[in-house]
């Protein structure tokens, strides 16, 4: 008798409308160009060749709309810019600002991030990891659902070199107690402000956040580093 199959929780709900012709021009020309393809079956990614002038790797989960990540990647030449979204139209008007700005160490991928942490990021291969605004899911029932658990947290630190970096942000008050008890919890990350950042360092303003801070949210971010090995 066959066991049954558990489908994995997701982090986001699919209600995406329908794409501009801008956007799906965008997917349809410019994807091939500024795109990573990837799927599960695709095991791990040659970190390597994703990008023509190798730089070290800053993984970026759910860009929106790519205003914020194409503003770090033009202000970081030193790094490369790697966005994974589930939405295409967000990932279309990133994809067109890529082609217009003529950025160069910036590509998107179409993924489920947490999929791609598990299966197809490497251990030690990210020079940092940039998680921006995540869907706090709020009501108690739908925690589950939360971008930042424990076990992911664990993933995370793996995949991040030693000296690496976490930058976490979001304008719910509990969700970001949630985020600093977890991360306290996992023994490979250090925060070393100790608690929130006391700024938001190189991290853009975004329309998430605007949107929150009209509401009269706070904004909280956490900054914090893989373990280097004693010496």
């Amino acid at each position: 008798m066959s066991q049954p199959t558990h489908r994995p929780i997701r982090s986001f709900v699919r209600r995406e409308g329908r794409l501009t012709t801008g956007q799906q021009r965008a997917l349809d020309e410019l994807y091939p160009l500024y795109g990573i393809d990837w799927t599960a079956a695709s095991g791990l990614l040659d970190i390597s060749a994703l990008f023509a002038r190798p730089a070290p790797l800053v993984l970026d989960i759910g860009f929106g709309d790519g205003e914020a990540l194409a503003e770090i990647a033009v202000a970081h030449p030193e790094r490369n810019y790697m966005g994974v979204e589930v939405y295409r139209a967000g990932t279309g008007r990133l994809l067109r600002r890529i082609e217009a700005d003529g950025i160069t160490n910036l590509k998107v991928l179409l993924a489920d991030a947490s999929e791609l942490l598990r299966q197809g990021v490497p251990s030690a291969s990210l020079a940092g990891l940039q998680l921006f605004f995540p869907d706090p899911w709020p009501k108690k029932r739908h925690h589950k659902r939360r971008m930042v658990q424990a076990p992911w947290l664990a993933t995370v630190a793996d995949r991040l070199q030693p000296g690496g970096f976490l930058h976490m942000a979001t304008d719910w008050a509990e969700y970001a107690e949630w985020m600093l008890e977890l991360t306290d919890a996992e023994p490979r990350l250090h925060n070393s402000h100790g608690g929130y950042a006391p700024d938001p360092g190189d991290r853009p303003g975004t329309r998430f956040e605007r949107r929150g801070v009209r509401k009269g949210h706070d904004v909280f971010d956490l900054i914090l580093q893989r373990h280097t090995p004693s010496t």
